[in-house]
């Protein structure tokens, strides 16, 4: 049985909830925001409190959080407040130090582009520039700033529009798409840990059917019960638009191994060989012969 630590965070430090939020939602992609101020002067800072939040109007929100220890605020904030534009850079394996470093607390007015060593490119609509060596940079104007609370470690929720990208033509395929197996994107994690995106790691799922889709309520009653199939394996099989008819399934039968199964007088025995089939049948990704297997008994 699961056991689980349940917590209330009012009765949790901000340095404790901090901790456990940044563990546990993971993996967070970053957005190494590149801002100005009215002086012309640049800032460079990253921030894993990212993510996009619409393709029309296209909006990125990021947030620079009070600083926990002190309360102040992160100079990307002020800028964005003062000049309301932003350029947020996507971070890959080969800049993941020089955006570490562009982390540090610097004094303001400090241009963290020449203390990481990265290069800036001047932009398109934007006064701020952007990263040469980044992947893909988006050019954003900040139409709104909705700050979230008034202690350390607060957030400000900075709502970005795009007005341009940049796509290194690197990472781009025949068809005109971004390839995400050549852009080697790196995310946060909890502690020090950091995460890039490799080959090997990455999968397909195929989406929903729709409203048509069984779902898994509707498979056979034996399912329920299996200790062989998991919640994926379940999910998968509840994703088929209909359940075969008992043609479909006399005609399988007559062609297949599984006539041999269904034969055996012991339930259980019978139950268990199916879904061990049905389970290698998925790994094999021969739905259409799982989904009969399965509705043979």
């Amino acid at each position: 049985m699961e056991k689980f630590k349940t917590l209330d965070p009012k009765n949790l430090s901000t340095k404790e909830i901090h901790k456990i939020l940044l563990s546990s939602i993971t993996p967070r992609p970053i957005a190494l925001a590149s801002t100005i101020d009215n002086n012309g002067i640049v800032n460079l800072s990253p921030f894993s409190y990212f993510n996009v939040f619409s393709a029309s109007p296209p909006i990125l929100i990021f947030s620079p959080a009070n600083r926990v220890t002190d309360n102040s605020k992160k100079d990307t904030l002020n800028n964005v407040k003062t000049t309301s534009e932003v350029v947020i850079n996507l971070v890959d394996h080969k800049i993941v130090e020089p955006t570490s470093l562009s982390s540090v607390y610097f004094d303001s007015g400090v241009d963290e582009f020449i203390k990481s060593g990265l290069t800036k490119l001047k932009s398109t609509k934007v006064s701020p520039p952007r990263v040469k060596e980044s992947p893909v940079s988006f050019e954003c104007r900040v139409n709104d700033i909705i700050n979230l609370g008034k202690d350390g470690g607060a957030g400000n929720l900075v709502i970005c529009e795009v007005l341009m990208l940049h796509i290194n033509e690197e990472f781009i395929d025949s068809n005109g798409d971004i390839d995400p197996l050549k852009m080697n994107l790196v995310a946060r994690m909890g502690d020090n840990y950091y995460l890039d995106i490799q080959p090997d790691n990455l999968f397909e799922i195929k989406k929903p059917v729709g409203i048509n889709a069984i779902g898994v309520d509707r498979l056979p009653e034996h399912i329920h019960q299996t200790n062989i199939l998991s919640k994926n394996d379940l999910a998968r099989l509840g994703n088929i638009e209909k359940i075969p008819e008992n043609k479909e399934i006399i005609e399988f039968l007559a062609s297949s191994e599984t006539e041999k199964i269904i034969s055996l007088a012991d339930e259980s025995e019978k139950v268990k060989l199916v879904h061990k089939k049905v389970k290698d049948l998925l790994e094999t990704d021969e739905m259409e012969t799982a989904i009969l297997t399965l509705f043979s008994i």
